[in-house]
Formats: C-alpha cells, sequence, structure tokens
C-alpha cells in the first residue's frame, strides 16, 4: 500500500516538474522573476522527490 502510495505521489512530482521544465524552456516566462519562480518551484519539488525515495527505501529496507 505504501509503495503505491509513493509510486502514485513520484509520477505527479515528476510530471508537474517536467512541466515547469518545459514551461521555462518554452519561453513562458515573461520577466526574471518568473523564471526565478519557476525554478524555484523545480528545486523545491527535487528536494520533495528525494525525501520520497529516501522514504521509500527506508520502509523497503524496514520489510526485509
Amino acid at each position: 500500500m505504501i509503495q503505491e502510495f509513493a509510486r502514485v505521489l513520484r509520477d505527479k512530482i515528476r510530471t508537474d516538474m517536467n512541466n515547469y521544465a518545459d514551461d521555462i524552456a518554452g519561453g513562458a516566462c515573461r520577466t526574471f522573476d518568473e523564471y526565478q519562480k519557476l525554478c524555484g518551484i523545480i528545486s523545491g519539488l527535487a528536494l520533495a522527490e528525494r525525501y520520497l525515495l529516501d522514504l521509500q527505501q527506508k520502509v523497503e529496507e524496514s520489510n526485509e
């Protein structure tokens, strides 16, 4: 159950990260402030994904 939750959440995080990166690459940012904001969002999502992966690994190790 936890594994499925982690997979679904990670997929959502990854989708959002890719969408924001596509926005940056596609020129959606009209100002430097908008660019900085999207970079911050991507950075935060990457950190959340790392925490999720670490938690998932610890759960797997505790189940062994």
